[in-house]
């Protein structure tokens, strides 16, 4: 299937490792031209060392999502040289395990910076840009978090509900700009950061997830390039959980403690 994405200028905030990285290695496949930003030059030069050695051309572009001038300029000179952006995803965050009772003013408003305030501008100054050329598709992380919260991770939580919560209000005020907004929620996915977990936890994971099986970034950024593509040209204002169906039911275990 043509999914349309040949020669499209996709964005992606976070594209030097795990799910991003995946993301920016998919779009590739499908011809679009692809710009990720990440904070550490030396990831970027890895990964777009590595995409070229596969055939690939990655525009890179060192930053902190969280400095929004940045992010505009960063924005304003996509658009100068490559005339648009089709696709925009903020894919950036971070989080941590930290008691609410430990939280400082400081530590919570840095969680919200980079896990909402990031999105929300990231978002708007794409909306901005993409209001010129007529249109566009923005997609926001979620995460299982926002699906059911956890503890040591709560203000991660909140933000990530939040960003459900906006992604629906985007979509509905940008819908006549022609720019479609739709949000993603990964489960668990085996990235960088979440390895150690999954090493040390072992199967005791895998009883929440029906499918059985940990997720890779491929899975995350195959479903990406749909939301993305003309395929999905009806979706707006979803989020899609792309998490093995994780706890859609009370005991996913069951039925493989019966059938095997």
């Amino acid at each position: 299937m043509d999914l349309g994405l040949k020669d499209k200028v996709v964005v992606i905030t976070g594209g030097s490792q795990g799910i991003g990285k995946a993301a920016a290695r998919a779009f590739l496949r499908e011809g679009s031209i692809v710009h990720v930003c990440a904070r550490r030059m030396e990831r970027l030069l890895e990964t777009k060392e590595e995409f070229s050695k596969e055939g690939y051309d990655l525009h890179i572009r060192q930053l902190d999502v969280t400095d929004f001038s940045e992010m505009e300029k960063w924005a304003e000179d996509i658009v100068k040289d490559f005339g648009k952006i089709d696709v925009w995803i903020n894919n950036a965050g971070s989080n941590h395990f930290q008691m609410l009772l430990d939280y400082s003013p400081e530590d919570f408003a840095a969680m919200v910076n980079i896990n909402l305030n990031s999105i929300f501008f990231g978002a708007q100054i794409a909306a901005k840009q993409m209001i010129k050329t007529g249109g566009g598709v923005i997609l926001n992380a979620a995460s299982y978090a926002a699906v059911t919260p956890l503890a040591g991770k709560s203000p991660y939580a909140a933000c990530k509900t939040a960003v459900v919560s906006l992604t629906k209000s985007m979509a509905g005020e940008w819908a006549p700009y022609h720019i479609r907004v739709n949000a993603y929620i990964p489960g668990l996915i085996k990235t960088e950061i979440s390895k150690p977990n999954i090493e040390k936890m072992g199967d005791a994971l895998l009883r929440d997830i029906p499918l059985h099986r940990v997720g890779e970034p491929e899975d995350l950024a195959d479903s990406l390039v749909f939301l993305a593509s003309d395929a999905a040209g009806y979706i707006t204002g979803a989020s899609l959980e792309i998490s093995g169906g994780k706890r859609c039911v009370q005991n996913p275990w069951y039925a493989w403690d019966m059938y095997q």
